[in-house]
């Protein structure tokens, strides 16, 4: 897999350059996050799609990579709406083809978005505080 090239599009994902997913991704990928899990490119793309139909001007910046033979880690930041993000890691192995097989988000949904409601998110950080050493 060319790192640099999927790095690329996901810089420059639109929902139109959704339909270019299966360049990068297996027929039959993997993929989780915080709130999905699903397997298979066109239920990649429905999770893309649902991520610009939800947010405000949704864009990847990806500011670290770690690149192996089969594999890679990529350090990211989603930017959306005025001046919020989310910050993550995404882990990825490719297939022989050079296509990504498997894709696993980690990111904390309580902290990136769930502490940034207004009642939910004081009942987060006064649970925080709490658990706190």
């Amino acid at each position: 897999m060319n790192v640099d090239a999927l790095i690329r599009y996901f810089h420059e994902l639109t929902p139109e350059s959704l339909a270019r997913l299966p360049e990068f991704y297996t027929e039959n990928a993997w993929f989780k996050d915080p709130f999905n899990e699903v397997r298979g490119a066109k239920a990649i793309q429905r999770i893309f799609a649902h991520m610009f139909e939800r947010t405000v001007e949704p864009h990847f910046v990806v500011t670290e990579k770690l690149v192996d033979e089969n594999s890679a880690m990529l350090v990211w930041e989603l930017r959306y709406g005025e001046g919020q993000r989310i910050r993550g890691v995404s882990h990825l192995r490719f297939a022989d083809d050079g296509r990504v097989a498997y894709h696993r988000d980690y990111w904390d949904a309580a902290e990136e978005l769930y502490m940034k409601l207004p009642v939910l998110g004081a009942l987060m950080r006064w649970l925080r505080r709490r658990l706190a050493a």
